[in-house]
């Protein structure tokens, strides 16, 4: 792995959920964008990335010459998409120029006559980053570091310092979670200690940015336990600051039965997130 490719990828475990703006990522201060993105096709190409992009220029493809060249009253795309054909008809130009708002509308229409065939991106530019599995397993697992000549700034270490560590904790914590599943199979309840950690690998596994939705654990845990004492042992890691649990304000992403997993409260929402301290 080249100097800058690494250092991108530092750059990146440095954002919350390995993911950021290309613009975020440039490997020094004097990197330029360009550079940057042919670093990130790179890594792409490698599967240690992905990205997602806009068409920043359109062009008109065959299909879509064709198609200008039928009866008006019988072409088969709408006024605004017959607007975006017309405006690319005889050059490469910017979504912009075909006049058509709002953008996000705009954005939707090219996406949809791109793959169609009836015309194509003549240019793109990477907007977000994300570190893919393949990519955490080559920093955790693969990469060798070698040489003598100090190449990352202590900011960046500091990157890949606490990548490691999170990560080797994940895998503890996983470690340990499989060893409680296998208890409970067998009917025996688990510890308090032992639902914490139950608690910290359903969230490293679901990506709930320690903020986990309370009827993941319910699902885990019950049984062995009853609802009332897993809402008894969550009260109990909370008394011991080892927890914190937080109600819900906006339930529109939940069913009503992910909703009723909460604990009621005499005032207030009933508690839904957990987070652990």
């Amino acid at each position: 792995m080249e100097v800058k490719e690494l250092k991108f990828l530092l750059k990146l475990v440095g954002r919350d959920n390995y993911q950021g703006k290309i613009n975020q990522l440039k490997p020094n201060s004097k990197t330029s964008i360009s550079e940057t993105e042919s670093i990130c096709r790179t890594l792409c190409d490698r599967e240690l990335v992905v990205c997602s992009e806009t068409i920043t220029k359109i062009k008109i493809q065959s299909a879509g010459k064709a198609l200008l060249k039928l009866d008006a009253d019988n072409l088969p795309v709408t006024a605004n998409e017959l607007k975006i054909l017309k405006a690319c008809a005889n050059k490469v130009i910017t979504p912009g120029k075909t006049k058509v708002t709002p953008a996000k509308e705009r954005e939707k229409l090219i996406a949809s006559l791109v793959e169609r065939g009836l015309i194509a991106s003549a240019a793109t530019k990477i907007e977000q980053v994300r570190l893919t599995e393949r990519g955490k397993k080559t920093l955790l697992e693969e990469y060798n570091p070698k040489g003598t000549n100090s190449v990352l700034s202590l900011d960046l270490l500091h990157n890949y310092v606490r990548f490691l560590r999170k990560n080797l904790r994940s895998d503890s914590s996983q470690s340990q979670a499989r060893v409680i599943l296998e208890a409970n199979s067998n009917g025996k309840k688990p510890t308090d200690e032992e639902i914490l950690q139950t608690i910290i690998q359903l969230d490293s596994q679901l990506g709930t940015n320690n903020y986990l939705p309370i009827f993941h654990l319910r699902n885990q845990l019950q049984p062995p336990l009853s609802r009332k004492e897993l809402d008894d042992a969550l009260y109990r890691l909370q008394r011991q600051d080892k927890l914190e649990l937080s109600s819900i304000v906006e339930a529109v992403n939940y069913t009503n039965e992910q909703m009723n997993a909460g604990i009621p409260q005499d005032v207030g929402g009933a508690l839904f997130f957990l987070m652990v301290n």
